[in-house]
């Protein structure tokens, strides 16, 4: 498709947005493909009224979720991100528990009708295909249920590989930007970090396919596995330490039963590098979420290592991930598709990381009891390997007085006789130690 003939169909921000009416349900396209231009433009519009904002996390400026929007917009998380948080726990805006893998569906079936789906898209090809580029996710279902489709073309944007297409012809208004997407630099893992990290690596054999969450565990994880022979990737996301391994010749997905020879994700987040990387790049595969976070696909896979990681893990193995007591964190999002999907891969290891303590050191994650209005995002009944820095255990088979004793070991040292105690008093058994 001839550049100067798309471009001269482009409009302003505020133009391209007028479509919006009050009462509207609109999707907003999210992490670094937020369309932020189409937000701002969005908010500054003082005639609306009662608009809801269906999203997963954003990234970028979110002047929806300010106070004084109250009324105006009425922003509801599929995943709460950091500028959601306030929002949300002060009840302005709201969340709603779902697994990642059936998000799509609440589109395409209407349980949330959505009339407008603001997207940022990479420029249209030859063939006339403008793709989602770092974020398929729930986007593309919300893309096909919207009566209006809205977007930022932005030059910056890569194009990418898998089911991430958009024609350009159902576009209905779009703006045309040339900006960096929203990333930033992974940080360098604590001594804390490396050590949980260290203990998650030792799990992993040659030949798995990994599934790995966003943060300092799985990338400390990651940076120990470039010894690794054959890795695969089938996971809802990824970061820069993938590609590192990549680069290295550690992951090729050659033992892979789905998708073998790619590496397969949702989305991404992470650095400018990261985005060049997926850019036109065959080997990497982006898929809607109801089919990277399928159980039915992901077991099908061999020896699949999913690491995800908790706020907090009671005695019995329950976990909660998604709140810290009534105070929304983050939400469900694929944790359970992939701890059950590798319990029933073939081999499969499935793995909740996490430090031993909170408040630096002042608070125990491994608990006696969840606190009130925590989250069970992971039951005990699918929960395996646990890690901390002090190490990993697993609880699958395990009765309760073996689950406790089991956690405690991996508690941080000062926490343990504590919780010895509560144990010994709410199940009138005295542990070891």
């Amino acid at each position: 498709m001839d550049k100067a003939g798309w471009t001269a169909r482009a409009v302003g921000a505020d133009e391209a947005v007028r479509c919006v009416t009050s009462g509207a349900r609109v999707f907003i396209h999210g992490a670094a493909a937020t369309p932020t231009a189409l937000v701002e433009a969005l908010c500054a519009r003082t005639d609306l009224e009662h608009v809801s904002l269906y999203h997963l996390h954003t990234n970028g400026p979110a002047p929806f979720a300010e106070a004084a929007q109250r009324d105006r917009f009425f922003s509801v998380s599929l995943f709460t991100g950091h500028p959601l948080r306030q929002a949300v726990n002060e009840g302005r805006a709201d969340f709603v528990p779902v697994f990642l893998s059936d998000i799509p569906s609440l589109f395409t079936n209407r349980h949330i009708p959505i009339d407008i789906a603001l997207l940022q898209l990479s420029p249209p090809d030859r063939h006339g295909y403008c793709t989602l580029g770092t974020s398929v996710d729930c986007a593309i279902a919300a893309a096909q249920a919207a009566r209006v489709i809205v977007a930022e073309i932005n030059e910056q944007v890569p194009r990418t590989h898998g089911n991430t297409l958009i024609p350009f012809d159902q576009i209905d208004w779009f703006m045309h930007t040339n900006r960096p997407l929203h990333g930033f630099d992974p940080p360098e893992p604590t001594a804390i970090e490396d050590a949980i990290g260290a203990h998650v690596a030792a799990l992993v054999p040659d030949g798995a396919t990994l599934q790995m969450g966003i943060g300092a565990i799985p990338d400390a994880a990651l940076r120990r596995l470039k010894g690794k022979q054959d890795l695969g990737i089938h996971t809802e996301m990824f970061s820069d330490g993938v590609v590192d391994l990549i680069e290295a010749g550690a992951i090729t997905n050659r033992h892979k039963a789905v998708h073998r020879n790619r590496t397969v994700t949702s989305f991404i987040a992470g650095s400018q590098r990261l985005f060049q990387f997926v850019d036109d790049n065959p080997f990497i595969e982006f898929h809607p979420c109801d089919r990277t976070n399928d159980t039915a696909i992901i077991r099908q896979n061999p020896r699949v290592v999913a690491i995800n990681s908790a706020l907090e893990i009671d005695l019995s193995g329950q976990v909660c991930a998604d709140s810290i007591g009534f105070r929304i964190y983050s939400g469900i999002g694929g944790q359970m598709d992939f701890i059950r999907g590798a319990a029933l891969s073939r081999d499969g290891v499935p793995i909740i990381a996490l430090p031993s303590t909170a408040a630096g050191g002042a608070v125990s994650r491994i608990v006696a009891a969840l606190k009130p209005g925590a989250g069970v995002v992971t039951t005990r009944g699918h929960v395996h390997w646990v890690a901390t820095e002090y190490g990993a255990v697993n609880l699958f088979g395990k009765n309760l007085r073996e689950r406790a004793e089991a956690l405690i070991s991996i508690a941080h040292p000062d926490a343990r006789g504590d919780l010895r105690r509560a144990y010994a008093e709410a199940r009138h058994v005295v542990l070891p130690g």
